[in-house]
């Protein structure tokens, strides 16, 4: 790919959170590569059009040129079934769309496609970020942290060092966690729930939603 090169790009939903992307993902580079925003996808409240572009059908959109994707939708669950929906009609998820804000370590941070990180964000080292993941506003993620495919960091995260994070977790806004271990590191199990500002310190268990400080089984 040439350092000139822009990626045609759908976004996957036309609500708030994909109206949030489409104001800056113009803006975003990945690995010298950018992005023209061509439309949105709606399957269930078709609309004319959205910030001046077309809002199709999903079966219509993967006609229509060879544009790559994100899922722009909040629900870890939801993300994880439009994306799989994507995948079968033939779209590409595009690389990672990161805020121009967003501070990572590039050598030591390996992020997924589908991907979107937003303004303000800080990974810092020795990360692994999965596909399709969605780190909001303001969230910081510290060192040996693994954020599994389609897992969400709800805006005003912040995952200290030595944690998993579990495929499809959600973790509510201002939500925190202690550090891991580096020989066991704290876990928050897949398609468990941590909710809007609570603090995580012992692992929760998979399919689990947990509040309060610190954070119990609801």
């Amino acid at each position: 790919m040439g350092k000139s090169e822009r990626l045609d790009l759908v976004l996957f939903g036309a609500s708030g959170f994909a109206r949030e992307v489409a104001a800056w993902v113009e803006t975003a580079t990945w690995r010298s590569v950018g992005f023209r925003l061509v439309g949105f996808i709606d399957d269930v409240n078709p609309m004319s059009e959205l910030r001046g572009r077309p809002v199709r059908r999903l079966a219509e959109a993967a006609q229509t040129g060879d544009p790559v994707f994100a899922v722009a939708v909040g629900d870890p669950a939801l993300r994880e079934r439009l994306a799989g929906q994507a995948h079968a009609a033939g779209l590409r998820a595009a690389p990672p769309l990161l805020h121009p804000t967003v501070e990572y370590d590039p050598e030591r941070v390996t992020i997924g496609n589908g991907t979107v990180i937003c303004a303000r964000s800080t990974l810092t080292t020795d990360i692994q970020v999965g596909r399709h993941v969605q780190i909001n506003l303001h969230c910081t993620v510290g060192h040996d942290v693994q954020l599994a495919d389609f897992s969400t960091l709800a805006p005003g995260v912040h995952i200290s060092g030595k944690v998993e994070v579990g495929r499809g977790a959600y973790l509510g806004t201002g939500a925190a966690t202690v550090d891991g271990g580096y020989d066991r590191p704290l876990v928050i199990g897949k398609g468990s729930v941590v909710g809007a500002g609570a603090v995580v310190t012992r692992d929760v268990p998979a399919d689990t939603t947990v509040v309060g400080v610190p954070a119990r089984p609801r």
